[in-house]
């Protein structure tokens, strides 16, 4: 928290003109202090642990790299912060990787200006927060996976299961190794494995496998 118990913002966003609007909005409102901005990621990943806002407003889609990146190194570093991810296109893939990176809530930048500031002040509140679209495009797509008498669970190892538990509870590659007591290198090789074993490419689509596990032991 800032003077006065403010909340405290960082801002990624590469176009000048949109990061300048957002900063003039937020810098308007008396509970909402911007300690800094950033236009490319390299920049943002050395300015954001050293002003520890309570809340980073990450752009998706940078040219140096990806807002959902910049979520993942910041959070695997300093859990307190908190990431709110801010695009411009519904994309299902950077939803998954987003909610797999810790971010706490996924808006598009069509949403008024009233509904980021509530987004902000949520997400600082510790709430998660999901683009209500995006949200409903995500649980259809887990409606349609895979169920739990897939047979591809047989085919990992004890500990590629354990990790692939860890992966659905959105824990990073760091901290995944942190929690095995094994390094994260060895963590990356045990989940390149255990997609291939799944047929899948991308962590987000095990972290969605692992979810709709888990709705169909709640049935």
């Amino acid at each position: 928290m800032g003077e006065n118990g403010s909340i405290t913002v960082f801002l990624l966003d590469d176009h000048e003109v949109v990061r300048r609007g957002v900063h003039e909005m937020l810098a308007m409102e008396p509970d909402i202090e911007v300690v800094g901005e950033a236009g490319p990621a390299a920049d943002a990943l050395s300015r954001i642990p050293a002003v520890r806002p309570d809340v980073a407003v990450l752009d998706v889609r940078l040219p140096d790299g990806s807002g959902v990146e910049v979520c993942r190194e910041v959070r695997s570093r300093d859990e307190s912060i908190r990431c709110l991810m801010l695009t411009s296109y519904a994309d299902d893939e950077a939803l998954f990787d987003a909610i797999m990176a810790g971010a706490s809530g996924y808006v598009l930048k069509a949403i008024r200006g009233t509904e980021l500031l509530s987004a902000v002040r949520d997400v600082a509140a510790g709430k998660s927060l999901l683009d209500p679209d995006a949200t409903q495009r995500v649980l259809a797509r887990l409606r349609g996976g895979p169920g739990e008498g897939d047979d591809r669970l047989a085919r990992l190892t004890d500990q590629e299961r354990r990790i692939l538990d860890l992966i659905g509870d959105g824990l990073t590659n760091r901290a995944i190794g942190e929690e095995l007591h094994l390094a994260e290198k060895t963590i990356k090789n045990y989940v390149s494995s255990l997609l291939s074993k799944l047929g899948m490419e991308r962590r987000s689509q095990a972290a969605a496998y692992v979810a709709r596990l888990q709705a169909e032991k709640r049935r």
